[in-house]
């Protein structure tokens, strides 16, 4: 492996810390979901995100992408570096075999029953990750680098012995060796105008170029000799990060140049000095935190930790004890719900994330302290310890009549806007996926809402929707910023 880790004393001993916890989450997403067992459909077909395969096997099936590229853009001081990490999960398959005859002599299974642990076939993963050397940005040219690595095969058994000690079994876990390369060049922006002028844009290109190709093997082979949840973490010194979701004015043309294949590159970390970004295949904003109310992982694509809490306690001690043998990550869930207290089922049923004061001019009203609001919706429980609930007064609507959304209008671009004004979406770059399949849509706005810190936004429904009335007596709409409707007159 010639991409080693880097012992460069300028720089902090782990750049990554704080955006871990995340970059974690990204790597076990759909690792195995619920019911967190071997035997369930749902686990039958896995490793959804960052997958990169061979790239035989990529341009033969077309099934899996065998590169991906990140590229950000770099505000440089006089000597700016950058370090390189790249995370994944090499595949290991876990074979199960039974003795009868105390360890003589071993027969394959699919499932193996020890004490209160079901034991089955099951593709396993174990993290990897890659630390490049540090590269230097400046000149250019020093920063053109191609790093090869090999995560490399192995074989481990590992004997399995009831609560007594008699040997009953063991399991053979399998690794394929797996071969790729990582691409680092920069280019000065200011080649391509005078806006750009002393941005650089960095381009990380991972390939999976393990040589190997069966037509006719299936998906879960493959995986054996693939790069899956592959992610990049980046952090600088003597530099800083431009948002790509948010660039500032300066560097808003060298963002549009960026070209991101299969993965998305957001802000992390510490967001005054804006100096480390997670390139993730799953699309975030920037600056994403896990929440502190979440006690642990569950794997399962972003649900909701109640929701999943709760259907693990619907589970029989049989599927409790297939989940547990599944794999270690899903016995610790198992074990976590189990054994949760009262004070974290009721952390994870709702928080108030931060209180501010309210402006001394706003009159609180009757019945309430007036003294705080709360920044950010909850669902419906609040820690009393924490909050006083009489002290929420935008919770009920009718504690609001100041604002009328059905009513109420707004400027934008000189004409008025309100219910019944048609307007032409055009979602900006802040806008997630799903917005953007709105773009050039036309829309009727139903209301013009006011959150808790001033800002406006617009309810519309669509045009050209069968569903739109039924969507309007649920009170469903889509929301946008002013900036993101042109009224159409």
């Amino acid at each position: 492996m010639t991409a080693v880790v880097s012992h460069d004393p300028v720089l902090r001993p782990d750049r990554f810390a704080s955006a871990r916890l995340v970059a974690d989450t990204v790597l076990y997403e759909g690792y195995v979901l619920y019911p967190y067992r071997a035997s369930a459909q749902k686990n039958q077909l896995r490793w959804q995100f960052g997958v990169l395969a061979p790239p035989d096997y990529s341009r033969a099936s077309g099934a899996e992408r065998w590169s991906m590229c990140s590229e950000v853009i770099v505000d440089p001081g006089e000597q700016p570096r950058m370090t390189v990490r790249i995370r994944c999960l090499q595949l290991q398959h876990r074979d199960v075999e039974v003795t009868t005859d105390g360890g003589g002599s071993f027969t394959p299974v699919d499932s193996l029953s020890i004490d209160d642990t079901t034991i089955g076939s099951w593709d396993e993963a174990i993290d990897r990750e890659i630390d490049l050397d540090v590269v230097d940005l400046l000149p250019v040219a020093l920063a053109q680098r191609e790093h090869a690595f090999t995560l490399p095969a192995g074989v481990d058994v590992e004997v399995l012995r009831d609560h007594r000690g008699d040997v009953v079994g063991r399991t053979t876990r399998t690794r394929e060796e797996v071969s790729g390369l990582v691409r680092i060049n920069a280019k000065d922006c200011g080649d391509e105008g005078e806006a750009d002028r002393g941005l650089l844009r960095v381009s990380i290109v991972v390939e999976n170029t393990t040589s190997w190709n069966d037509a006719g093997v299936d998906r879960d082979t493959v995986m054996r000799r693939s790069l899956i949840a592959v992610h990049t973490l980046l952090a600088v010194d003597d530099a800083s990060f431009i948002s790509l979701l948010e660039p500032t004015e300066h560097a808003e043309h060298a963002v549009a140049g960026c070209s991101n294949s299969g993965t998305f590159p957001v802000m992390i970390g510490d967001s005054e000095t804006n100096d480390v970004m997670l390139s993730s295949p799953i699309i975030l904003y920037d600056f994403p935190a896990v929440a502190p109310e979440s006690a642990g992982d569950f794997c399962d694509s972003t649900e909701i930790d109640e929701i999943l809490a709760l259907r693990v306690m619907t589970l029989t001690d049989d599927e409790k004890a297939e989940a547990r043998g599944t794999d270690a990550r899903a016995a610790a869930i198992i074990d976590r719900c189990d054994d949760m207290p009262d004070e974290i089922w009721t952390r994870l049923h709702g928080a108030v994330r931060s209180l501010r004061p309210i402006a001394a001019s706003v009159d609180p009203s009757p019945g309430t302290s007036g003294d705080f609001r709360v920044d950010t919706p909850f669902d419906g429980w609040v820690d009393p310890e924490v909050v006083d609930v009489a002290s929420v007064p935008w919770w009920d609507p009718g504690q609001d009549s100041s604002f009328d959304p059905f009513t109420d209008t707004m400027l934008i671009g000189g004409i008025e806007v309100g219910n019944g004004t048609h307007v032409r979406l055009k979602p900006s770059r802040r806008a997630d996926a799903h917005d953007l399949f709105y773009a050039g849509r036309l829309a009727t706005v139903k209301g013009v809402f006011n959150d808790v810190d001033g800002a406006q936004h617009v309810a519309v429904a669509l045009d050209d929707d069968p569903a739109s009335d039924m969507l309007e007596w649920q009170g469903r709409f889509l929301y946008f910023h002013p900036d993101e409707i042109e009224v159409v007159t």
